[in-house]
């Protein structure tokens, strides 16, 4: 790994690529611009075959340059760093401090790799890059450039311990809005490397990072709890806050007895509703389209203490006794 700082102050960790991965890019480049360089002289042959022999010289010697070492630099400018062979490679072109290179910087490397690789079948670029420490050839080192590697197998995740159970949702209550992102990082980073630490400094670092966060909240930690205990606790509560801003909860959610979260209009949802009460017959009449009355036969028509005017049976009173009725044989439709 290379440390670069950038213009921020910031130390970036780079994987400077070595000699036979560029070489390698360096080979599929120079097999990509050699096969445009004979598709066009080919094609500035045959369309100036009429012409002299000095006007053709002079348009190979063009055609050379703008294929062999105008082509590069325009791939490396247009791209970033990335020409053909680097992205098969995984590799890119990039300044000292870590960015993007421009015009310059191609025209440079362009210019010098004419001489250290097409004039010299590449042997000053290689004893260049090997006696280099970040393996950097000559163009690199008079244009401020360096590839690095662009895939770089990813490491196991860090580990970031959680706080004991008895300190979950303890500091529930704490105003972490003073808080700065960077105070945040520096804790996930101890928190998650504090297990490689010597213990005597991993303490120190966690009472200072204790203090620094106490001081931001304006809470005092509490008294018995070690302090990095104390800051995975506070971490989880800052967690467990972005994620429920994130999922959508809004800020009046409840607390219930048991330590959860529960919205405002939760109860809608959890109580059942008592069911509807049942409408009575009147109602039930009211609503029900008007049907017109039964026809009965002469004598069978049921006498109005047993029915309504709408031939329906009454339903007789609780507690009411029951009389018998001598059947007819006749039964009115419903």
């Amino acid at each position: 790994m290379s440390e670069l700082v950038t213009g921020e102050a910031v130390a970036l960790e780079l994987r400077p690529a070595r000699l036979p991965s560029r070489a390698l890019a360096v080979l599929l480049d120079l097999l990509v611009a050699v096969a445009a360089y004979v598709a066009v002289t080919v094609a500035v042959v045959a369309a100036t075959a009429s012409l002299d022999e000095a006007a053709r010289m002079a348009l190979s010697i063009a055609t050379f340059l703008l294929v062999l070492v105008g082509g590069p630099i325009a791939v490396e400018t247009l791209s970033h760093g990335r020409s053909l062979g680097k992205v098969a490679c995984g590799l890119r072109v990039v300044r000292d401090d870590g960015g993007p290179i421009r015009f310059r910087h191609a025209l440079v490397r362009g210019a010098i790799g004419m001489v250290e690789i097409l004039m010299t079948f590449g042997a000053v670029a290689c004893i260049a890059s090997l006696v280099s420490a970040r393996g950097r050839r000559l163009g690199d080192v008079f244009a401020g450039t360096l590839v690095v590697r662009e895939r770089v197998p990813a490491g196991p995740t860090a580990f970031v311990p959680p706080p004991p159970p008895w300190l979950a949702g303890r500091f529930s209550a704490l105003d972490l809005s003073a808080v700065p992102d960077g105070l945040w990082l520096t804790i996930r980073q101890y928190l998650a490397r504090m297990q490689q630490l010597d213990p005597q400094v991993g303490q120190g670092m966690a009472e200072r990072l204790a203090a620094d966060l106490s001081s931001r909240t304006g809470t005092p930690a509490p008294a018995g709890v070690p302090p990095a205990m104390y800051l995975a606790a506070v971490l989880q509560e800052r967690q467990t806050r972005e994620a429920r801003r994130t999922f959508g909860k809004s800020p009046a959610a409840e607390r219930t007895a048991d330590g959860g979260d529960r919205l405002a209009g939760a109860s809608d949802f959890s109580t059942p509703q008592p069911p509807a009460a049942p409408q009575s017959q009147s109602q039930s009449q009211s609503q029900s389209p008007t049907m017109p009355p039964p026809s009965y036969p002469a004598g069978a028509r049921p006498e109005s203490s047993a029915h309504g005017t709408g031939g329906h049976p009454e339903t007789p009173a609780p507690g009411a006794a029951r009389t018998e009725r001598p059947s007819t044989g006749f039964a009115p439709p419903a």
